[in-house]
């Protein structure tokens, strides 16, 4: 009797990892299954959970998620599309629930290699994908887009077959599951994989969105910095330095950043609209998806975006202050339950930094991304080795 149950643990808990792992894959898929693996998966995760979480986080989340859901439902959007998307809400942070709560008390050991399994899957897909696009433009972008709209012309629905065919998003979903998988051998073995950040950095750079070389230039320079002395800093900060002009140059492309078909100068344009108009904004929020509305109104001009391009902004103006100040309180309290399972400041600010960098200028706060990063990051964190007393690594391959 024992016997058999130890059997059905064993294979309840292979069933759950492998619905986690399968989950990561699914947000890349052109055909969006992702929430019913999403909702399949949770399932697994509450029944193979043994107690139910709680922490300030998740009553953060929870306030969040019902005053959205509040908001949506008094405004009903006629548009079916409009309920379909706001769907993804509340199953994205469900999903985001029963995930930390089932990893939180379990051993993640072989978790961890089926994820680092995936993540060689996904990326090596996510190549082909970016070579298949650059193939079918004549290889002229391999050397960088002169302009944002060149780099988005790139993305031909017709050759779409992994990830997304949007520049920005796929770029940023490059950016966070591509540090994550620099992250993978430093926690499992302290090493830094060299041909792991040449890879990821060269997704980064095939993409032509500048906002996964920013976020992994970040992203990569905290690692080197966290986990080095004093001396290895000093010329860390001077090769920092000394890249400047090339990174200016190529990779923001300060030339044209504030054109009106610059994606950051797009930005400028919709944050400025958004300030001086601040007023007009209702205190309880406009409403689900208000942004295309809201920018078309009141920005110089639009180019039929829905969100303003910065989640925290795009918070206040669809859901108003109890929005913006509840998810604001769920990633604090996130990054303090992080702080409470492994005491470990260096890896945790390591991780949240190029989150934040990419949430101040793209998504809208409840995207598939964001809670899968959170997800791993915690997996990550919380099997960091307990001998370790801090973030530290080295380099190997």
């Amino acid at each position: 009797m024992m016997r058999m149950r130890d059997n059905l643990v064993s294979r309840r808990a292979t069933f759950c990892e492998a619905l986690f792992c399968l989950a990561l894959v699914a947000v890349f898929l052109p055909v969006k299954i992702y929430p019913f693996v999403f909702l399949l998966a949770l399932l697994g995760y509450f029944w193979d959970t043994p107690v139910l979480l709680r922490h300030y986080w998740v009553w953060s989340l929870g306030v969040f998620t019902g005053y959205a859901s509040l908001v949506f439902l008094i405004n009903l959007p006629e548009d079916g599309r409009e309920a379909t998307n706001f769907l993804k809400l509340p199953i994205n942070f469900c999903y985001l629930y029963f995930a930390v709560g089932w990893l939180a008390q379990r051993d993640n050991t072989r978790l961890l290699r089926w994820v680092d399994m995936t993540l060689h899957i996904v990326l090596g897909l996510t190549l082909l994908q970016l070579l298949l696009y650059h193939q079918m433009a004549g290889f002229r972008w391999l050397g960088g887009a002169p302009s944002s709209a060149h780099g988005s012309a790139l993305y031909q629905a017709s050759h779409y077959f992994w990830g997304l065919d949007d520049k920005n998003m796929f770029g940023a979903r490059i950016a966070l599951l591509g540090f994550v998988y620099v992250l993978l051998p430093v926690v499992q073995k302290q090493k830094l994989v060299w041909w792991r950040i040449v890879l990821v950095w060269g997704l980064a750079w095939l993409s032509l969105s500048r906002t996964p070389m920013v976020a992994l230039l970040l992203g990569i320079f905290c690692v080197l910095w966290a986990g080095t002395t004093v001396r290895w800093r000093v010329a860390l900060g001077a090769l920092a330095l000394l890249a400047i002009p090339f990174v200016a140059e190529k990779v923001v492309r300060v030339d044209t950043l504030l054109a009106s078909n610059d994606g950051m100068g797009v930005r400028l344009v919709y944050w400025k609209a958004f300030f001086q108009h601040f007023t007009t904004i209702s205190p309880l929020g406009n409403g689900f998806m208000s942004g295309g509305d809201f920018l078309g109104r009141y920005a110089d001009f639009y180019h039929g975006e829905p969100h303003i391009h910065n989640t925290f902004f795009n918070c206040y103006l669809d859901f108003g202050i109890i929005g913006l100040a509840s998810y604001a309180l769920f990633l604090f309290y996130f990054y303090r339950f992080c702080l409470e399972k492994r005491k470990d400041q260096g890896f945790w600010w390591v991780a949240f930094l190029p989150l934040l960098a990419i949430l101040l200028i793209l998504y809208s706060g409840y995207d598939n991304d964001i809670v899968l990063y959170l997800m791993l990051v915690f997996l990550l964190g919380s099997s960091y080795p307990m001998g370790v007393e801090r973030f530290r690594w080295r380099i190997g391959s």
